[in-house]
């Protein structure tokens, strides 16, 4: 019996590793493709405006990567990135304070959302796709509301402005001018990871995402897990938030809805499971990579933007078809 189950552990293992390797043999296809299409694509200006896109939406996918994992979904991720970016706006530049504070304040906000998508969802009982989809709804609003439907600027703080787009590695390596926003992601990649793969937290992720009423009936207080899950999705939001204020020097409250279904995008095309109980940061930040390439490649060969967003859809449908031949084989 024990042979049986650690062959098929190692089995899992093997499968979740050709995942993220079809992944990333998937991204260096797109990047030859795009480079040989157009000599304007692997220019070091074309590259780092990649990995600028790539930072907001693949931190974004990190949080959702949670969520996803229980089985579960998150529609608000976008709008409460809004929000958290309105409420930076607020306390820095309608308030007067320290940015520390108006950055604190970003990443309490989405936590804040989180943590009560996670009651709606894990005490009220109100399904997933429900309950965020209220959420994306009342962050929206929030956002138009706070910030009186106009758009919250940082130019009195040209300091918020390097957080995303200042370069320490510039400033180290002279012409490696690698953004700082680039850095925070692949920086909460680390966190993410280690959190899912070393914390009780992380166990109990996968273990809600394979069979929940197990895991209850095992002693574990399944709402105080779901909750605190949902509450890290809106951290990672909230991060987000700062990150694309600091990027636009400005917080945008009509911008944020669309967002998420790049971020879903990214988390499933990494190989992370629709069903729950499988996905990993690496191939989240590999899918986020995966999106924003071909975005940036299609643009250049002037695809129409309509065209573009077809192509996505079409991706996605794709990797969630191959997860469920990839689950039937197991």
């Amino acid at each position: 019996m024990m042979k049986s189950e650690t062959t098929q552990k190692k089995s899992l293992i093997k499968s979740d590793a050709m995942q993220r390797l079809l992944a990333f043999g998937a991204l260096i296809v797109l990047f030859i493709g795009f480079s040989i299409a157009s000599p304007n694509f692997f220019k070091f200006e074309n590259v780092v405006g990649i990995l600028i896109a790539t930072s907001v939406n693949g931190i974004l996918a990190l949080g959702v990567t949670f969520v996803i994992i229980t089985s579960g979904i998150d529609l608000s991720i976008g709008t409460v990135m809004t929000l958290s970016a309105v409420m930076s706006g607020v306390f820095i530049t309608f308030w007067q304070l320290p940015v520390p504070l108006g950055i604190l304040a970003g990443l309490i906000t989405g936590a804040m959302a989180g943590l009560v998508n996670g009651v709606l969802i894990a005490k009220l009982k109100i399904p997933p796709f429900i309950a965020t989809l209220g959420m994306l709804n009342i962050s929206k609003g929030l956002s138009l509301v706070i910030s009186g439907l106009k758009p919250i600027y940082f130019s009195d703080t040209p300091v918020f402005n390097q957080i995303a787009m200042g370069s320490v590695l510039g400033a180290i390596i002279p012409g490696f001018d690698i953004p700082n926003g680039v850095l925070i992601m692949f920086a909460a990649a680390i966190v993410a990871s280690l959190v899912l793969s070393k914390t009780i937290l992380g166990r109990y992720n996968f273990a809600l995402g394979s069979n929940e009423e197990a895991t209850r009936l095992s002693g574990v207080n399944v709402d105080v897990w779901k909750i605190a899950i949902y509450g890290l999705c809106g951290l990672y939001c909230g991060l987000a938030g700062v990150i694309m204020a600091s990027r636009l020097n400005s917080a945008q409250p009509a911008l944020g809805q669309g967002y998420e279904l790049d971020a879903i995008a990214a988390a499933v095309i990494g190989g992370t499971s629709l069903s729950g109980g499988e996905g990993t940061m690496l191939g989240t930040i590999i899918g986020a990579f995966i999106i924003s390439t071909l975005n940036n490649g299609l643009r250049i060969m002037s695809v129409p933007q309509e065209w573009q967003t077809v192509v996505t859809g079409a991706i996605v449908i794709l990797a969630v078809y191959l997860d469920i031949i990839r689950r039937r084989q197991k």
